[in-house]
This record gives C-alpha cells, structure tokens and sequence, in this order.
C-alpha cells in the first residue's frame, strides 16, 4: 500500500499498485480508440488520480515513474510532478516519448500547461513536423486558454499564425488538436470569441480538406448562441 502524502511513496510500491490495478480488457478497448497498448496496464483515468492525489507532489518519484515506460506510470507522473521544478530539458525529453494521443493530452493538461514555459514550448512544438510533439503543442494552447487566468488576449493571439499554418496537417490526431486550440481560444472571451471566429472564416477558405473541416467544426460551436450567452454573462 502507497504511503500517505506527508511521507514519500516508494517507487516499487507505487508500480504494485498499478499493476495491482491492470485491467488486459480495458487494455484492449483503448486500443480501439488509438490509445498504444504497449506497456499499457489499462488502470482507469479516475484511479490514478485517486492515487495522485495521495502522495502528492513528488518530482524524483514522477522522474522515475516517467522512466520505467509504463503507460499509466507515465501519467502518473504527470499528476505527482512539480511544475516548478520542471525544466526545458525534461519537457523536451518527455515530449519525444509521447506514444500515444492520451499520454500527450494528459502530460499537457496535468502539467506543462503549469510551467513558466508552456506559451513558448506551446509555439515551438507547433512548428515541429512529429506528430504527437505538434499536438502537443496545440493542446498546450488548448488547456492554457483554460487554466491560464493570468494571459492576455495577446498571448492566444500569438498563436493565430499557427493554428492556421497547420490546420491543412491531414493527421487526424494533428488536425484535431488544431481544431481543439482555436475552439478553447474563442471560448475564453468574447474579444477572443470574435478573432477565432474570424480565423476560423480564413481557414476555412483554405484549399485543404483539413483545414475545412477545422474551420467549420469551431464555427459551428463558436458561433453558437448558447456560447455567446455564456461568454457575456461571464463578463457581466
């Protein structure tokens, strides 16, 4: 059994636990959704984060969570770590690792969306030509119009020229991260909510499959009434 938080889990107990947890069934049906089976337990999403939660934040451990190539360690260690003690070289090294379109979503979203680097990492690993790395960084936009409350309109801004290079990327695990950035974006503010709309309207005039199906895909939730009431009773 895990320690509780105050004391420091050991490593070993940490992966009993999860193999503890293995589920080959639920294995199989991530499978089915793109998710890499390889070295994958199939513990549950809400159960490594009960687990998380439990021994809190712990950088060494995550680092050997992380290195033992453990599909469900991996995301773990994305719970536990500290994102002050996170620097460029590990982002860059974990991010290469990312096998898998979860690992990706979950790394961003737990962790390097709290990093002093996340708005630069997110423009940088846009730009770059390996499939998870470039989603990550548009997920990184994704979650940061989320959970960054202290950016400016002009730092989303800064990812328009982006969002609109790569939304002709034809790879379905690119494109829809893409599509997940410009939505998250306009949804933050209605002065956001205008320029994503107005993005999405050049995208769409793209001569690209992809990029149609981004542009029309945020419009159509973008443009929503619903999402404009929301927006202005936000900033009432």
């Amino acid at each position: 059994m895990i320690k509780s938080k105050r004391e420091p889990a050991a490593f070993d107990d940490v992966i009993t636990e999860l193999k503890a947890n293995a589920n080959p069934s639920a294995v199989k049906g991530m499978a089915k959704f793109g998710i890499n089976p390889t070295n994958t337990l199939g513990v549950s999403i809400p159960k490594l984060r009960g687990i998380g939660k439990r021994i809190g934040l712990d950088h060494d451990l995550a680092r050997k969570l992380w290195n033992s190539g453990i599909h469900e360690a991996r995301i773990l260690a994305s719970l536990v770590d500290n994102p002050e003690q996170v620097d460029e070289e590990q982002m860059d090294r974990w991010v290469e690792n990312f096998d898998s379109w979860d690992i990706c979503d979950q790394v961003c979203s737990n962790l390097f969306d709290k990093t002093v680097l996340a708005h630069r990492k997110a423009k940088e690993w846009a730009g770059r030509e390996e499939e998870y790395v470039k989603r990550a960084g548009f997920v990184l936009m994704a979650t940061l119009s989320v959970h960054d409350e202290s950016a400016e309109n002009r730092d989303f801004e800064a990812f328009f020229p982006l969002i609109k290079a790569e939304s002709t990327d034809e790879r379905n695990f690119v494109r829809k991260a893409v599509n997940w950035a410009l939505r998250q974006i306009g949804k933050r503010n209605l002065a956001l909510n205008r320029k994503a709309i107005a993005l999405a309207k050049e995208i769409q005039k793209l001569d690209s499959r992809s990029a149609r199906w981004v542009a029309s895909d945020a419009l159509r939730e973008l443009s929503d009434e619903k999402t404009i009431k929301r927006l202005r009773t936000r900033e009432r």
